[in-house]
């Protein structure tokens, strides 16, 4: 991994962590018929290998760094970052997207299951993240440079 954001690596499991937070939160504020969808297939996941958020955010952590560098590179002086990423609400996203993308590819046939049921709306839900996202690595970055 030779991006920016490469130190913030050293902090892996609280960063993982952190981002696992963001995400549970995420999926608790979904409402209506989709964020039920949403629940549900979370709940699935989490059903059939507890712990597999923290642990897919870990694993995919460099991936998810290596997609947002030129994000956190671009982003003006004084800027949070979770600002900057939803001020690029597209390239964010589909960085981001790339990257859960590929892994869906060859994760357990539950899982991608899930993932794929979710897919066709993945890119609003991402993009309703972006801010915390960013606000999560933010420090970590900020204290690895």
């Amino acid at each position: 991994m030779s991006s920016s954001l490469a130190p913030v690596l050293n902090q892996r499991d609280a960063l993982a962590n952190d981002l696992a937070e963001v995400i549970d939160q995420q999926v608790k504020a979904q409402s209506g018929l989709s964020g039920t969808a949403v629940k549900a297939a979370y709940a699935a996941a989490n059903k059939f290998k507890p712990g597999v958020v923290v642990k897919a955010t870990g694993a995919m952590l460099p991936d998810f760094l290596d997609a947002l560098a030129p994000l956190w590179d671009s982003r003006p002086a004084g800027t949070p970052f979770g600002a900057h990423l939803a001020a690029n609400e597209d390239a964010a996203t589909e960085a981001l997207l790339a990257v859960t993308d590929r892994q869906a590819e060859s994760a357990p046939a539950p899982l991608a299951k899930a993932y794929k049921s979710l897919r066709g709306k993945a890119k609003g839900y991402v993009a309703q993240a972006l801010v915390p996202v960013g606000d999560a690595i933010e420090p970590y970055a900020a204290s690895a440079n």
